[in-house]
């Protein structure tokens, strides 16, 4: 498979494109394997495990009604799910299910990318991704990946920088 074959690479590179992030386009890379965790991703890339931007889908539950979340969590530790309600005035925030994750972004879990979803996902950036001058982030499919730095991901993704473990 090269870059653009799977229909939701193409849509991430067009996507990165459009925000003006051409390096991070032409960047994406097409693994040999599935890298559904941090820790497979960090392995196959030689980096840092918390240079992995793991994109986590959550269901925020609000009183009115229920939205996606997105965090952008280092793969150095986990996201706290009552820390991520706090930061965004939710009165909880749970797991999501599979089809729950591909209806909000139009990718399946382990290969969810920051952008390139139907519509803007409110989105979490973790702090600690501050750390590393380049940060690899999915890019639609479990085998893709592409680099990009803290900042860009807080643009592109319209996200709020936050310490989501704590």
């Amino acid at each position: 498979m090269s870059s653009l074959d799977h229909p939701a690479v193409a849509k991430v590179a067009a996507a990165l494109a459009e925000a003006g992030r051409h390096d991070a386009a032409a960047g994406i890379r097409i693994l040999p394997a599935e890298v559904r965790t941090a820790a497979q991703a960090a392995e196959a890339l030689g980096v840092e495990v918390g240079a992995i931007a793991n994109s986590l889908v959550f269901r925020a539950v609000f009183a009115d009604r229920t939205a996606p979340l997105l965090s952008l969590t280092s793969g150095a530790h986990r996201a706290n799910t009552a820390t991520l309600a706090a930061l965004i005035g939710a009165e909880s925030v749970e797991k999501a299910d599979p089809a729950f994750v591909r209806e909000h972004t139009g990718q399946a879990i382990g290969g969810v990318a920051p952008l390139g979803h139907p519509a803007p996902v409110l989105t979490l950036v973790d702090t600690a991704l501050r750390a590393y001058d380049t940060v690899w982030a999915a890019a639609g499919h479990a085998k893709s990946v592409f680099p990009t730095t803290f900042a860009d991901l807080v643009a592109v993704t319209g996200g709020q920088p936050a310490d989501v473990a704590s």
